[in-house]
């Protein structure tokens, strides 16, 4: 196979595998900017994922098993809003909690299912005129899916939102300073829940691709550590939508490259490269305190009257 194979096949299943990893991304980057910290994201794909398949291999329509998958996402992502912003519960254990949660109930609910393949998968698409460029073309833009490319442009548009618009303003103010924000007129309450269950929404969306695109099947456990993988991407791209991109592509590359190249390498080796290089980020963001982009008040229950 010659070089240009190589960069092709590289970068088509980096963008396969990365795909999942943006929109779980982008979720949590607008969760976090409002100052929720959700650990529960292997929960909420998990689940998204049970309900994709189940919901797709029921009614032969993929696309409402990615609705359902968005719901139930949503659903869980509320669950975890209310304990972390009404409660004020400690958001990095009402998350583990939620990602224990998901894990064990779509391994009890999804026994029935395991085996089965799916009988109608998400549909692939390539756009016109671009799929000819050398190279690009047939990496970037033929036969990827829908999903795939929903989630670029999605990326872009949630950048504008965050940093051009009003609303933006509002969601970074919220997660900088609660307290000025209130004091302002806007309901910080309501914003964080909108921002953690819009995160949950795609989050679930994620999971689905999973179960109704990548590997139309279900499996226990199939997320495979990916949540984990979009907390330390949220913080390797500074909580910016569009460096998320490139970040999924690098781990999605990553993933690839572990198995081909495991001709010089040991396979159980690089298994671990993407995950390691997971921890190592965060290590690297830990020990050195990296904080660029971080929301001032990430973590930190919010209440009326307190400075």
């Amino acid at each position: 196979m010659g070089w240009e194979s190589w960069i092709v096949d590289t970068l088509r299943r980096a963008l396969a595998y990365g795909t999942p990893l943006l929109w779980g991304t982008l979720g949590e980057i607008y969760a976090e900017r409002a100052g929720v910290v959700n650990l529960g994201v292997e929960g909420m794909m998990i689940l998204g994922a049970l309900s994709a398949f189940a919901v797709a291999q029921s009614t032969g329509n993929p696309w409402l098993g990615i609705l359902a998958a968005a719901a139930v996402g949503g659903l869980s992502a509320l669950i975890h809003a209310f304990f972390s912003i009404t409660l004020r519960a400690n958001q990095y254990v009402s998350g583990l909690a939620l990602t224990i949660f998901g894990l064990g109930l779509s391994g009890l609910l999804g026994t029935s299912w395991v085996g089965i393949s799916l009988r109608n998968p998400l549909p692939k698409a390539t756009i016109p005129g671009l799929g000819d460029i050398p190279i690009l073309g047939p990496a970037l833009f033929r036969d990827h899916s829908y999903l795939t490319y929903i989630g670029l442009v999605l990326a872009a548009v949630l950048w504008f939102v965050l940093y051009k618009t009003r609303w933006g303003i509002v969601i970074r103010s919220v997660g900088e300073s609660p307290s000025t924000a209130d004091a302002m007129g806007i309901n910080v309450f309501a914003v964080r829940y909108l921002c953690v269950v819009f995160g949950g929404v795609l989050a679930g969306v994620a999971g689905g691709f999973l179960s109704v695109e990548y590997r139309p099947s279900w499996t226990e456990g199939m997320t495979a550590g990916m949540g984990w993988i979009v907390i330390a991407l949220t913080i390797f791209a500074a909580w910016d939508p569009l460096q998320a991109v490139g970040g999924v592509v690098l781990f999605g590359g990553l993933y690839h490259l572990a198995y081909r190249l495991q001709r010089w390498f040991p396979p159980e080796f690089l298994k671990l490269m993407p995950y390691a290089f997971a921890i190592l980020v965060l290590a690297v963001a830990g020990l050195r305190k990296v904080r660029r982009g971080a929301p001032a008040a990430l973590g930190l229950p919010y209440v009326r009257g307190q400075r």
